[in-house]
């Protein structure tokens, strides 16, 4: 016999090896915690407040002690709740079996085809259809739908006598066709409505089963008669309660069949399927059997198929006081993401059954009840409760087994039914979703920095039937209403191809193994790249794409920072005073900044992920930083044109570091301590502690925004031009050129005047012209893109500037400096 207490010892110390392991691998991945104050289940004060929400429900009259039938794992030993389940394929025999009809006589008089022959045909049966034969010991009904047709099908097989089955008419052709019958006639039908309370044989008991009527019988598969065992399924045993049926439970807690089964005795249920059929074969009351592979309920923990099976077990009452309805009107008031989530819970809350609370394991927190050692009567009041709690609170959850049963009550106490003084206590354990789902009570309702109801809860998608719907359950009877405003659900991760991972495909890639090759950054990258609402692919492939994003968008943070070096904030030139391309860049930042708000606040982080990478790729990295370099590193050092550039690198780069911040938390941490001294802010200081960006919406300029727009088409068909040209041997580089733009429209011609100056910046050309023409000359490219622009590369015939690079006619005008141009010697001599 196992000693309880050293278990639970030993499960403790288990639980705590993988928090702490857990722990340490949450801060790898760079997560912000309380980690020296984490929440648990096991803590002294958490298992208070089990106890004490539990009593607060037995006060409210949501919990009581019933026999219904539930999920049990023959492994584990032990009910499981419906969060627990989960749904594996498993292949099961699939059977066909004949109920002998009694007093068939009568039911054939009614039909409308009757003859003296048919009269004489008593052999008749109800024909159902199980994937389970071994609930067939425990068989005390077939159910039929009351709004259905059944046909009575005579049939002829060889060497058989002529039989006639009943079903639905909708099926018959489906399950003749199924079991290979081909010689069938129909002889009659009636609604269903008219069978009940009829009785029929057992197949191979000596009992009789009771034709009663039931909603829940489908005519998309089976029969329509469905073989009913109240001990064995939820429906089942609502329809036995409606009709007074003996709930009849053969099997024990390991899945074996007890003595009441005389030659089953001692055969697990699985092992039973094999012997019922041989058994029904040979009585001839198997009209068919084949196998099917179905959707079938396993063990969240063991992994192992389960069975349903009735047992005394506790329950909350899921409709109680409206508890049900209540919970389907609070669903409605919290913000689903994505929405879809909203009817998924409510459809679950729907129809899911009774919650049994009830585990039969070792660990975890015990049940606070005693009961009668005379009479066997339940002892459920709040008050002892409430002192089991505060005992709890001192000592532990290990206390319920190590005190006496007098230590735990604190008084003397009689049975309300007979009076005796004596009392065994509870062994069962409270189930574990209990535990989590009263985290609103003895997490938030007790830290003070926190608040109630929840701002998030964050799960996977699977929690809609666990952790969300758990906690809706018991928050509605304890606070009257939901405890979280928003719910975030996420999918679960599967191969590069959308396949489940698996260690036996071998597919299964762990964060370690991504850290350990990528670092954390990248993880983090990959995770704000996925749409979360469906499962997310990864792969080598996929990690080596996110890398490859994450190096482009360090390289262009690298030189936003480089080249602040020589910056500080009373270098700061006004807005006024910026260059028009700068107020430009100003503008697209403060979109960038109010879509990627809007985004972060409604929890789309792979759009944020996208904005982010696009503006560092496409508005920085390849036009912005671009044309930006000539000022940059060949204008004055302090002159208005570099500082202005500096300005705004310095307001994108700031932005940039926190919006970014909660995705590559340790390259903006790293980064903000070089930005921060340029900045003037304390070396001690982190990112994590400074405001959100402030969008400043004077930048937010539409009119320059569309002027852009259109330089910026005109400078891609410009440089597919160059690029031809370079690629024929014209050129070598873009400042070997000189571009020559031509129209026929006027404003377009206008357009081009007054921005030759921009045109030559953000083509990175040394000279750009433009003319107004009748007619294009030969020679020139018509843009497919743009209307009436033709454009005409040309090798400038100028010599280099050694500084700039750039091919000007004032290069060796000044004697001291004869390869320098005009603007370069300026520089030089400090004139500008």
């Amino acid at each position: 016999q196992t000693d309880r207490v050293e278990f639970r010892k030993k499960a403790k110390e288990f639980a705590l090896k993988f928090v702490n392991l857990q722990r340490e691998q949450f801060k790898r991945l760079g997560l912000i915690a309380d980690w020296q104050r984490p929440y648990l289940t096991l803590d002294f004060a958490y298992q208070t407040e089990i106890v004490r929400a539990f009593a607060k429900m037995v006060k409210g009259g949501y919990i009581y002690h019933g026999f219904k039938p539930i999920n049990w794992c023959i492994n584990c030993e032990t009910a499981l709740a419906e969060a627990e389940v989960e749904y594996e394929d498993r292949r099961s025999p699939s059977i066909y079996v004949k109920f002998k009809l009694l007093n068939a006589e009568n039911v054939l008089k009614e039909l409308q085809r009757t003859n003296e022959s048919t009269n004489k045909r008593t052999n008749v049966f109800f024909l159902i259809w199980t994937t389970t034969p071994w609930t067939l010991l425990s068989n005390v009904a077939v159910a039929v739908r009351p709004e259905f047709k059944y046909s009575f099908i005579e049939i002829s097989q060889q060497g058989m006598a002529r039989e006639i089955l009943i079903l639905a008419e909708g099926l018959v052709d489906t399950v003749m066709r199924q079991v290979g019958i081909k010689g069938y006639n129909k002889i009659g039908e009636v609604k269903g409505v008219n069978l009940e309370n009829l009785e029929a044989e057992h197949p191979f008991l000596a009992r009789h089963s009771r034709l009663v009527l039931a909603d829940y019988v489908s005519d998309q598969e089976g029969t329509g008669c469905v073989h009913t065992a109240p001990g064995h399924g939820q429906e089942d045993y609502l329809t036995g309660l409606k009709y007074k049926l003996p709930v009849i439970m053969p099997v024990d807690e390991k899945g074996k069949f007890d003595k009441t089964c005389g030659g089953f005795l001692g055969v697990g249920v699985f092992q039973a399927n094999q012997l019922v059929i041989d058994k029904m074969r040979k009585n001839k009351s198997l009209l068919y059997v084949t196998d099917t592979l179905h959707s079938y309920p396993h063990c969240w923990r063991c992994k192992g198929p389960l069975i349903t099976r009735s047992t005394k077990q506790w329950f909350i009452n899921v409709d109680h006081k409206d508890l049900r309805k209540r919970a389907l009107k609070e669903v409605k008031k919290v913000q689903w993401i994505p929405e879809a989530g909203q009817n998924r819970i409510s459809s679950m809350i729907k129809t899911r059954p009774d919650w049994c609370l009830s585990r039969q394991r070792f660990w975890g927190v015990p049940i606070p009840v005693f009961y009668c050692k005379s009479c066997g009567k339940e002892v459920l009041q709040a008050d002892i409760m409430e002192r089991v709690a505060g005992i709890f609170s001192k000592f532990g959850s290990d206390t319920w087994f190590t005190k006496s049963v007098v230590e735990l009550l604190g008084r003397k106490i009689c049975c309300p039914t007979c009076k005796a003084e004596e009392f065994v206590k509870e062994e069962d354990i409270i189930d574990v979703w209990f535990d989590s789902g009263v985290s609103h009570q003895a997490v938030l309702a007790k830290i003070k920095e926190l608040s109630f109801p929840a701002s998030l809860y964050l799960e996977g998608s699977d929690q809609h039937r666990g952790w969300f719907q758990t906690s809706l359950l018991t928050s509605i009877p304890l606070t009257k209403k939901a405890p979280y405003e928003k719910v975030l659900t996420h999918g679960f991760v599967v191969d590069g191809e959308g396949k489940k991972m698996s260690k036996s495909r071998g597919n299964v890639i762990s964060p370690q193994e991504i850290i350990d090759k990528y670092g954390a950054e990248i993880l983090r990258l990959w995770v704000a790249s996925c749409d979360y609402a469906d499962d997310v692919r990864i792969s080598p492939q996929i990690l080596n794409g996110t890398a490859d994003a994450y190096r482009k968008i360090r390289n262009t943070l690298r030189f936003l920072l480089g080249n602040l070096y020589d910056f500080a904030p009373d270098k700061k030139v006004k807005y006024s005073r910026l260059c028009e391309m700068d107020k430009w860049a100003l503008s697209s930042l403060a979109g960038l900044l109010i879509d990627v708000t809007c985004d972060f606040e409604h929890f789309r982080y792979n759009k944020v992920f996208r904005r982010l990478y696009n503006f560092c790729m496409n508005e920085m990295s390849s036009f912005y930083l671009d044309v930006l370099k000539d000022r940059l590193y060949t204008f004055g050092k302090d002159s208005l044109a570099r500082r202005s550039a500096q300005t705004v690198i310095c307001e994108i780069l700031s932005s940039l570091v926190k919006v970014l911040t909660p995705i590559l938390t340790f390259t903006t941490e790293e980064l903000w301590q070089c930005l921060s001294k340029i900045l003037g802010v304390k070396d001690t200081d982190t990112v994590m502690l400074h405001r959100w960006p402030k969008i400043e919406r004077k930048w937010i300029n539409l009119i320059l925004n569309d002027k852009m727009k259109r330089l910026n088409k005109i400078r891609n068909v410009t440089l597919k031009a160059i690029e031809k040209e370079r690629e024929k041997g014209l050129i070598r580089s873009s400042l070997e050129a000189k571009v020559c733009l031509y129209t026929e429209d006027v404003e377009l011609f206008q357009f081009l005047k007054r921005n030759l100056d921009m045109l030559v910046t953000i083509f990175i050309v040394s000279d750009v012209s433009a003319d107004k023409v009748t007619a294009f000359p030969d020679e020139v490219l018509r843009s497919p893109d743009i209307p009436h622009l033709g454009i005409k590369v040309e090798k400038i015939d100028f010599p280099k500037c050694a500084r700039c690079w750039n091919y000007r006619s004032s290069v060796g005008g000044d004697s001291k400096y004869p390869l320098l141009c005009q603007r370069c010697v300026e520089v030089i001599e400090g004139r500008k």
